[in-house]
C-alpha cells in the first residue's frame, strides 16, 4: 500500500470513533484516499492500520485528518508519528460555527452534501468548501495561526500529563469520607429514620412535608432540592446547611478523590493524570478538559484547593504557574475604550477599589469592604448581563440598593454601557457576535419569540466578544509559551482557563517564570495591558 503514496502531495484520512474514548483500542473504520481515488476502506485494527500507514503518516506530504489530535494520539501508541502539514476539517468547522451539533467527519460530510462520495474522498471536497467559506468570513488566520498550532500543543500536554500523589489523595479521601459519614449520621438523627440523602424525592418529603420549610416558589419548583434552592432556605433550619455540606464532601470524594485514584491505579499507568482537551466543546472558544476534568476542581473553598495539593512536580522539578490578572476586565476596558478603567489598569491600582471609589464618590482609602465587594460583583458581572437581582444575591445589598448601584456604575462608566448596547445591536444585525480575532458565535436566540430566550441571547451577545477574546489570548499564549520552551527541558502541562502550568527542572525555574510572564503579557497589545502573575511551588496548591 505504502508504495502507492510515493508521489502523494495530499492524503485524506477519515477516522470514525467516539470522541469520548479517543484513547481506546479497537476496531475502527479507516478510509484512505489518494487524490480522488480510494485505496483502502475496510474495518481493521487501529494499530495494524497505523503501522501499515507509517511511511505515509511520517512523510512530508500534506494530510487532511478529521480530529487529527485523536489520530495523533493513537498513532503515537503504535509508534507512528504524523508529519507534514495537516488540515483538520473538524477544527475548520468549529471556526466556521462553534455551535454545530457534531464535529465528527461523517456528520460534517453529510451536512456539506458530500455523503455520496466514497470514504475519505469527501474530505477533499469538504476542505474546498470550508476554505472558501473561511476566506469569505475572514476566518482563515483563526484556523491557521490559532486552532491548528494549538492542536499540536494540546497533544503534547495530554501526552506528558500531570503527576499526582496517590498518598495525598488517599489521605484526603479518608478525611472527606469521615466528615461525609459524620454529617450523614447528624442528618439522619434529625430526620429520625434512615433517609437517603442523595434522593431528591426523599429529601423533598423530609424538608417540605415533615419540617414544613418553604421555598417561596410555586408549582413543581416549590419542592426542588437544588443547591441554589437549599441555599435560599438555609436560615429556616440548621439541617439544610448540613445537607449542603454533605453534598459538597460527597461530590469531592466521588468525583475527584475516587476518580483520580482510579486513573492512577489503572493498569499501565505512569503516575500521571492525562486529561483530554476538547477544542470544539464551547461556543465562546474556551477549551474544555475531560477524563478527568481538571479545569473544574473547585478553588473557592479550602477543601477544593486541598485537592490541588495532590498534583505535584516530578523529582528535581517544580511547577511554574502563571495566571492572567483580570483578563476579561482588561479586554472589556480595551474593547469599550473606557478611559477610566484603562487608566486604572495602567496605573496598577486595585480596579475594584478604584471602581467603588469613583461610583460612591469617596477617596480610595475610604472604600469599605462592602463597597469593594459590590464594585467587584458588577465589574465581573457586567459582561454577563448581571441583573439587580443577581447583584443583590451576590453582595447582600437589597434589590433596590443593587439597582441604584448599577445605575451609578453605568453613569460613571458610560463607555461600558454603550459597548454592551452596541454588542447586542450588532449581534441582532449580523446574527453573530465576534472576538477581536474574528471568532464568531452565532446567536440565534435573539430571534426567539420567547422573552427569556431572547434575554439569554442578549447576555450572550454581551459576553461572547469578551470571553471569546480572552480565550483567543490564552490560546495564543499557549502556542507562544510552547515554542519558547522547546529549547529547554521544561514543558507546558496544563491550562485552566486563564492559568498555565509548566513543569520545570529546578535549575530552569526562574528562567521559565520570566518566559511565561513575557510571552503571556506580549501576546496581544491591549490599551489595558495584559498582566500575568507567576508563582513557583512543588505542588499546585503552593503556586497560589
Amino acid at each position: 500500500i505504502a508504495e502507492q503514496w510515493a508521489d502523494a502531495r495530499c492524503v485524506a484520512i477519515a477516522l470514525e470513533e467516539d470522541k469520548a474514548s479517543i484513547c481506546a483500542q479497537g476496531e475502527v473504520a479507516l478510509s484512505i484516499c489518494l487524490g480522488q481515488k480510494t485505496l483502502l476502506d475496510q474495518g481493521v485494527s487501529t494499530e495494524e492500520m497505523l503501522l501499515a500507514l507509517k511511511p505515509v503518516l511520517e512523510s512530508n506530504c500534506a494530510k487532511i485528518i478529521c480530529n487529527e489530535k485523536a489520530l495523533r494520539t493513537q498513532a503515537q501508541k503504535a509508534g507512528v508519528q504524523i508529519a507534514g502539514e495537516v488540515y483538520d476539517p473538524a477544527l475548520a468547522a468549529y471556526v466556521l460555527d462553534p455551535q454545530r451539533k457534531s464535529f465528527e467527519g461523517s456528520a460534517l460530510i453529510k451536512e456539506a452534501g458530500f455523503a455520496e462520495q466514497a470514504g475519505a474522498a469527501a474530505l477533499f471536497a469538504l476542505r474546498q468548501q470550508q476554505e472558501k467559506q473561511m476566506k469569505q468570513d475572514g476566518l482563515e488566520s483563526l484556523l491557521k495561526d490559532v486552532e491548528m498550532p494549538l492542536s499540536g500543543v494540546l497533544y503534547r500536554m495530554e501526552r506528558i500529563g500531570f503527576r499526582a500523589d496517590g498518598a495525598v489523595l488517599e489521605e484526603l479521601g479518608k478525611t472527606f469520607t469521615a466528615r461525609e459519614e459524620e454529617l450523614g449520621r447528624e442528618i439522619r438523627a434529625i430526620a429520625g429514620y434512615e433517609i437517603n440523602i442523595q434522593s431528591p424525592k426523599q429529601l423533598a418529603v423530609f424538608l417540605y412535608d415533615e419540617l414544613g420549610l418553604n421555598t417561596g416558589r410555586k408549582g413543581a419548583s416549590a419542592r426542588t432540592t437544588g443547591a441554589d434552592v437549599l441555599e435560599s432556605i438555609a436560615d429556616q433550619h440548621p439541617v439544610v446547611e448540613k445537607i449542603l455540606e454533605y453534598r459538597k464532601y460527597a461530590k469531592l470524594n466521588g468525583t475527584y478523590i475516587e476518580g483520580l485514584l482510579k486513573l492512577l491505579h489503572a493498569p499501565g499507568g505512569d503516575g500521571r493524570i492525562h486529561t483530554h482537551f476538547d477544542q470544539t466543546a464551547t461556543a465562546t472558544g474556551r477549551l474544555s478538559s475531560l477524563e478527568p476534568n481538571l479545569q473544574n476542581i473547585p478553588v473557592r473553598t479550602q477543601l477544593g484547593r486541598d485537592i490541588r495539593r495532590a498534583f505535584v512536580a516530578k523529582e528535581s522539578c517544580v511547577l511554574v504557574d502563571a495566571d492572567y490578572s483580570q483578563i476579561e476586565l482588561r479586554v472589556l476596558a480595551h474593547m469599550a475604550h473606557d478611559d477610566h478603567m484603562i487608566e486604572a489598569f495602567r496605573s496598577g491600582e486595585d480596579i475594584h477599589r478604584r471602581t467603588a471609589a469613583e461610583i460612591y464618590g469617596v477617596p480610595i482609602e475610604e472604600v469599605t469592604g462592602q463597597m469593594r465587594s459590590a464594585a467587584k460583583a458588577v465589574n465581573f458581572g457586567i459582561v454577563y448581563g448581571i441583573s439587580d437581582f443577581g447583584l443583590s444575591r451576590n453582595t447582600g445589598l437589597t434589590r433596590k440598593q443593587a439597582a441604584e448601584f448599577m445605575q451609578m456604575y453605568l453613569a460613571r462608566y458610560p463607555a461600558i454601557g454603550m459597548f454592551m448596547q452596541e454588542a447586542v445591536a450588532q449581534a441582532k444585525s449580523k446574527g453573530y457576535a465576534s472576538t477581536m480575532l474574528g471568532r464568531r458565535r452565532y446567536i440565534r436566540e435573539l430571534e426567539s419569540p420567547n422573552r427569556n430566550i431572547r434575554m439569554f441571547g442578549e447576555r450572550a451577545a454581551m459576553n461572547s466578544p469578551i470571553q471569546g477574546t480572552a480565550a483567543d489570548i490564552i490560546k495564543l499564549a499557549m502556542i507562544a509559551v510552547d515554542k519558547a520552551l522547546q529549547s529547554t527541558e521544561s514543558r507546558l502541562i496544563l491550562q485552566v482557563h486563564d492559568e498555565l502550568i509548566v513543569e520545570a527542572p529546578q535549575s530552569e525555574a526562574e528562567d521559565v517564570a520570566r518566559i511565561l510572564k513575557a510571552e503571556m503579557e506580549r501576546v496581544m497589545d491591549l490599551d489595558a495591558p495584559l498582566r500575568a502573575d507567576v508563582s513557583i511551588g512543588k505542588n499546585w496548591l503552593e503556586c497560589k
